[in-house]
């Protein structure tokens, strides 16, 4: 071997040593017979440098893996024969491998396993047993190579081909009729043998029978022998935690309903009288989340039961099952309490089923009323965040809280769905206590009172949030819990997480306030100063901007009598943050996008004339108008590239403030109805000459481009004298990704306005499809992938234009081209049909080549177009799907090939037999089409069915291709 090599292993070798020793496995791995180096170095033990020895084990494992058939008899032997020495070679050292080395023996040992078993090798296991024997070493091995096995056969991590998956399958029929009670013999002969002496061993070999048991007879396993000595481990500290795995593997195996209770109870009973249902808070919290794991597994396995026994209808072994999930339940309730959520969260699939059933029975008993009331109060107590909680910095520990609060939000919705009036009636009570002395109140315990509020929202479900109408007893209780949490003054709570959940409820009710709208000011209040908008908590702001602008249109109806007080009020909010380094807006631009929505719906949806309107909305925006100039001119003169960077954001959140505001519009409540139009296209003359700045092109035609899609919806035809210049600059020297966005900016408009534009198409369609053709001809590397990502999907655009065009019923925009031009077009849509492997691309290319021959392709159609038909159009309809980048089993490509079909048929449709001649006679004939394959594809065109041809066009191209 290449000493030098080899010593570049070490990770704390040097770049060039580690680069080296990386080259030089590569190189062992093609070599035809490094693998025998390496059998030889670990049979003889030559090195004793454990990366070494590593290393050589993994050139073994990729022979096996990828060359083994490769090898001779007498090879392969070989490979067998060394790793027996190197395991009968452990058996004598003094010390064990690292456990990498072993795990990776282990590793290469299944890999043997599997490609053997079934046969050169069928004694695998016992040649193996038969050098370990009791050895602590060897078994160590022994148990590392088994649970390396059942990786392989097994482990639903890893995704098998089919032909793996049959290959496993076999394998494991075979081990359970050849080996598996002997395997089973050996376990527990090792359990019998270290379970006092070797914890470690002893741990590893339940593991080993808890993976194994989901595969074999269970028999071998839950049998007395077996589960007194699992039920023994369960009380020795060191082994009662893999003891609790393995028994809950047990428990999880699939089995008859009856003896699946049997073997519960069994169990149950020996658990029990052993002390193990006495929880104590202060036990060890390890052994108890397994513990929990445990118990759930056994709730869930009866409760399973009960669900095949109710449905079999044997009612006498369904309530004995009953019975006993029903004695389980004061159990759960233990743990689901748990101060430790882990240890609490395990139990909470038993409890939700459990619920469940009782969601199914007719009527409950005193105790299961009981037991629906205990986990009521336990999930209120569990919802409690504790004194640890960063809401600052919220880490690991506090997002693994978030989570489990999900799962305790199901067991509310589940509660309330077996008991509705139960939960309204102890929400209410818990609410109430809590809210009536809040201010000496601690702040978990106000969060969670007002968060059960919240909670009930989606715990009872009403259709669209009318919670206020409808049940009486409901509404009322939940009407006065809202006007509680109004009117305590419990918004003014220091702490954030209170604040939060008060505006969260606030908005989650919205539908109160239109019942009780005197409470509309205070709540107004509470949003607008320190409590909500000017917290000292900028998540507070951030979250409070989202939830006005919320309540704000959700209750537009009724703000009209504060409408201009909050537009004085949230006047500082809207100002634009100066690009100057070191000031602190209390809002960010993303939230204050809220804000200026909310100032649109405010004045939009006003009772106000529409002249008052239109003054509200210049009030508005002429400041964003007069810092945008402003800003334009300091950007043209700006040197520094940070500066340039800074005065482009502002400059694009100007405009997309102003966008925003404009989504206050509606069909009832237009911009011209609100007398507004003169506004907005003022700002269109502000914020359009800044297309043609040079500097950060990027940022500044995206939010302008932004304003021009929203503009041509809000002030329809009055945008269109804006069009041809902003169209101009945004063409000027523009890259890929620019023309990618523009272009739907022309499709909007096209799609809009059709004939009205026509001119301005016209004039303008050469210009687009030279700046199109320039950017997708400029030569990039060869293996850039997001410049040819960067091509496609211009292309795609391209295409997409052009569909727009046909489809919009502006041919003429097309056809009034040069002659030339009109030409070079319809050969792009022919090449993108055909020569680009993009299925959506060739999709709309054969749409758009449909159109033209349905408007085109008539005896009355443009001069010399039928001739292109027979040429171009119809060949492309073959070359396209006989390309072997044409793949029939890709969903895309079938639906390309779809529209291929509509194209034929519009050919068929327009030209008639002369369409079916010249196949017939012409086209057909030269592709080596047999003449009975001619006929059968005419006869299938000339079906009225579109679907029918469709349908053969796909067989026709799968035969076609080799």
């Amino acid at each position: 071997m290449d000493e030098q090599a080899l010593l570049g292993l070490n990770p704390n070798a040097d770049a060039d040593f580690r680069q080296r020793a990386l080259a030089y496995f590569e190189q062992l791995k093609i070599s035809q017979d490094a693998w025998q180096v390496c059998a030889e170095a670990l049979a003889q033990r030559i090195y004793s440098d454990d990366h070494i020895k590593f290393f050589c084990f993994q050139v073994i494992e990729h022979q096996i893996k990828f060359k083994y058939s490769e090898l001779t008899e007498v090879q392969q032997q070989l490979i067998r024969e060394t790793l027996i020495t190197w395991l009968q070679a452990q058996m004598l050292n003094p010390q064990p491998e690292k456990t990498f080395i072993r795990n990776k023996a282990a590793q290469v040992f299944a890999l043997l396993f599997v490609t053997e078993y079934l046969t050169k090798w069928p004694k695998f296991f016992f040649d193996i047993l038969s050098v370990v024997d009791l050895n602590p070493q060897g078994v160590d091995l022994y148990l590392r190579i088994l649970m390396a096995v059942d990786a392989e056969l097994v482990d639903r991590d890893v995704v098998h081909t089919s032909e793996e998956a049959r290959r496993n399958t076999l394998l494991k029929d075979t081990m359970r009729e050849q080996c598996i009670p002997s395997l089973v013999e050996s376990w527990y002969q090792i359990l019998q043998n270290y379970q006092y002496t070797n914890a470690e061993l002893t741990c590893q070999c339940l593991e080993v029978v808890g993976a194994f048991v989901s595969w074999i007879d269970l028999s071998l396993i839950a049998n007395e022998r077996f589960i007194n000595m699992l039920l023994g481990h369960m009380s020795v500290e060191v082994l009662r935690e893999e003891a609790c795995d393995c028994l809950f593997e047990i428990v999880n195996k699939g089995m008859d309903p009856i003896d699946k209770t049997k073997l519960v109870e069994s169990l149950c009973q020996v658990l029990q009288s052993a002390g193990l249902f006495c929880i104590d808070q202060e036990d060890d919290v390890d052994f108890l989340a397994r513990f929990s794991k445990l118990v759930n597994g056994m709730g869930q396995a009866l409760i399973t039961s009960w669900t095949k026994l109710v449905k079999s209808g044997d009612m006498k072994s369904a309530q004995d099952t009953l019975q006993a999930i029903e004695a389980k339940v004061a159990l759960m309730l233990q743990l689901l309490i748990h101060e430790d959520d882990d240890i609490s969260s395990n139990i909470i699939g038993f409890c939700y089923d459990y619920l469940h059933i009782l969601k199914q029975l007719s009527a409950l008993s005193d105790q299961q009323k009981t037991n629906v009331e205990a986990i009521m109060l336990a999930v209120m107590k569990k919802l409690t965040y504790d004194e640890e909680y960063n809401f600052e910095h919220e880490g690991e520990d506090e997002a693994m809280f978030v989570e489990y609060r999900k799962q305790l939000k199901l067991l509310l919705d589940r509660l309330a769905q077996v008991s509705p009036e139960l939960l309204l009636a102890s929400v209410r009570r818990v609410f109430n206590t809590t809210l009536q002395n809040w201010q000496a109140t601690r702040f978990m315990e106000i969060e969670v009172a007002i968060r059960l509020l919240y909670m009930l929202a989606e715990a009872l479900p009403v259709s669209h949030g009318a919670h206020f109408s409808g049940d009486i007893s409901k509404a009322s209780a939940l009407q006065d819990m809202m006007r509680t949490l109004v009117t305590s003054g419990v918004s003014a709570y220091q702490h954030t997480s209170v604040t939060l959940e008060f505006f969260e409820t606030v908005v989650r009710y919205e539908k109160f306030f239109t019942v009780e709208p005197q409470h509309i000011p205070n709540v107004l209040m509470a949003f607008l100063d320190h409590r909500g908008l000017r917290h000292t908590s900028p998540k507070v702001r951030s979250r409070t901007a989202y939830l006005f602008s919320r309540f704000v249109k959700s209750l537009n109806k009724q703000m009209n009598p504060f409408i201009e007080d909050v537009l004085n009020r949230i006047q500082d909010l809207l100002e634009l943050s100066p690009p100057e380094n070191g000031y602190q807006a209390l809002l960010s631009s993303d939230d204050q996008l809220f804000i200026y929505e909310t100032a649109g719906v405010l004045i939009v949806n006003s009772e106000y004339s529409a002249e008052r309107k239109q003054v509200l909305m210049r009030n508005l925006l002429t400041p964003l108008m007069e810092k945008f100039k402003v800003l334009l001119e300091k950007l043209m003169m700006a040197q520094d590239e940070d500066r340039q960077i800074a005065l482009a954001d502002c400059l694009n959140h100007a405009v997309g403030f102003a966008s925003r505001t404009s989504k206050a519009f509606s069909n009832k409540q237009t911009v011209k109805q609100c007398g507004c139009s003169e506004v907005y296209l003022d700002c269109l003359q502000t914020f359009l000459p800044a297309l043609s700045c040079p500097l950060q092109k990027e940022v500044i035609r995206s939010g302008v481009r932004t304003f021009l899609h929203r503009m041509i919806i809000c002030l329809e035809e009055e945008v269109l004298p804006f069009i041809p210049s902003a169209s101009e600059h945004m063409l000027k020297d523009c890259e890929a990704k620019d023309l990618q966005e523009f272009i739907p900016l022309i499709n909007q408009i096209t799609a809009k306005f059709k004939t009205q534009v026509s001119p301005f198409l016209q004039q303008m369609f050469m210009p687009l499809l030279h700046a199109i053709f320039e950017v997708l001809l400029r030569p990039a590397e060869e293996n850039d992938q997001s410049a040819a990502l960067e091509k496609q999907m211009l292309r795609r655009s391209y295409f997409a234009f052009l569909q727009t065009v046909t489809g919009s019923g502006m041919s003429e925009v097309i056809a009034n081209q040069d002659a030339e031009n009109v030409e070079r077009v319809l050969f792009t849509i022919i090449q993108g049909a055909v020569d680009y492997p993009d299925p959506i691309a060739q999709k709309t290319c054969f749409i758009i080549l449909s159109k033209l021959v349905e408007l085109w392709g008539g005896k009355d159609g443009l001069v010399g177009f039928a001739d292109f038909v027979y040429k171009h159009i119809v060949p492309a309809c073959f070359l396209a799907p006989l390309k072997q980048t044409f793949d029939l089993a890709d969903a895309q490509t079938v639906l390309a090939l779809s529209e291929c079909a509509v194209t034929l048929k519009t050919i068929h449709l327009k030209r008639g037999p002369e369409c079916i001649h010249y196949l017939q006679q012409e086209y057909l004939p030269s592709l080596q089409v047999v003449p009975e394959i001619i006929q059968e594809f005419c006869q299938a065109l000339q079906q009225p069915d579109a679907k029918v041809f469709k349908n053969y066009l796909k067989v026709f191209f799968q035969r076609a291709k080799p």
